[in-house]
């Protein structure tokens, strides 16, 4: 059985975010996937501090739950990162995340992981498709797989919502393309292990 990741860089546990990313996971496990759920928000992630410690010994010498983080997202088949818009671009929770993965990037640890990415922000702010690209270009950094969600009618991970805490359960189109995104990467992911 694949095993699927889903990342939320929120700092809201309960937010839009979270909600979203529980939705795709949902669905790859309707899809025939194993899941688990990561709240960066939960976790003590410190700020990578530029030692370039990690370049010779291909390990962080920041003992933080980063540490674990890593070896549990070398295991998966998939992986799901969902964030925040914050400004146009993602959350410092999944900032520090992208930059605290430098060591994976050593031996590409995260070479041919099927993932993609979920954004959310306000529909009068925008900035959703950058914070989407700034996660595909993090996937790609690591010589992962990005995949969309598969639909004719792609919403580009992303969901245009009015701001509030749960405003997401009633963006059709977000849902509908988070719930497609799990699916896409619980079948690929499958494809890939056979």
């Amino acid at each position: 059985m694949v095993k699927v990741m889903g990342i939320v860089g929120s700092p809201r546990t309960k937010g839009n975010t979270a909600y979203l990313v529980k939705k795709a996971l949902e669905s790859a496990k309707t899809s025939g996937a194993e899941t688990e759920l990561i709240q960066l928000g939960k976790l003590d992630i410190s700020p990578c501090k530029a030692c370039d410690i990690c370049k010779k010994t291909g390990k962080c010498s920041i003992n933080d739950d980063m540490y674990s983080l890593m070896e549990t997202i070398v295991e998966v088949d998939g992986l799901i990162i969902g964030s925040p818009v914050y400004f146009g671009n993602v959350s410092a929770q999944t900032k520090i995340f992208m930059d605290r993965s430098r060591p994976l990037r050593a031996n590409f640890a995260l070479r041919d992981k099927v993932s993609g990415a979920i954004s959310v922000g306000a529909s009068r702010n925008g900035g959703q498709e950058t914070t989407c690209a700034a996660i595909h270009d993090f996937l790609l950094i690591h010589d992962a797989i990005v995949v969309g969600d598969g639909a004719p009618m792609a919403h580009y991970g992303a969901c245009g919502v009015g701001g509030g805490i749960k405003d997401c359960e009633n963006d059709e189109m977000g849902l509908k393309t988070a719930e497609n995104l799990g699916k896409r990467i619980t079948d690929l992911s499958i494809k890939l292990n056979k």
